[in-house]
């Protein structure tokens, strides 16, 4: 049995996605509400830190293999022209959702939001952790939307 290359690019696209998003809904439903839970400002940020120092490296490999294996799909199924259309706006939305998280993993996040953020979260904890609570929640959102719509416009579901 040999598996064809574009469902293997496929199944890579899946199974990153479900570690990258995987990972965002724990970060946004476990690991942020126990370090907000925390009372110390710094053990609050060691917590949060110490779980983002370990997904870091692995959210930059699987949002990196998101983008390589979507390229690969469209460029075997010659389905670039498909962003012309209104129609295919779920795959518009999926690369906006990968080009605002890689913008974020790759450039934002090590550059400045990292430090900035344990700054605002020692100095005020509460509202620091309530912003990344809100922020992440929303991408959860997001995200999960684009799954569904993804999904659903890949198998001819949606107007």
């Amino acid at each position: 049995m040999t598996i064809d290359n574009l469902a293997l690019a496929r199944a890579i696209h899946v199974l990153a996605l479900v570690h990258w998003i995987g990972g965002l809904a724990v970060v946004t439903t476990i690991v942020l509400p126990h370090a907000r839970a925390l009372p110390d400002a710094k053990e609050a940020v060691a917590a949060f830190e110490a779980f983002e120092r370990r997904f870091a490296f692995q959210v930059r490999i699987s949002i990196l293999l998101v983008g390589l294996s979507g390229v690969y799909m469209l460029a075997k199924l010659d389905a670039w022209d498909r962003f012309q259309y209104a129609a295919f706006w779920w795959l518009h939305l999926m690369v906006a959702v990968w080009m605002l998280f890689a913008l974020m993993v790759y450039v934002l996040e090590p550059l400045v939001l990292h430090r900035r953020f344990r700054e605002f979260a020692l100095h005020d904890k509460t509202r620091a952790f309530a912003a990344a609570m809100r922020f992440h929640a929303v991408a959860l959102v997001i995200s999960a939307f684009a799954i569904l719509a993804g999904v659903l416009g890949a198998h001819g579901e949606l107007p």
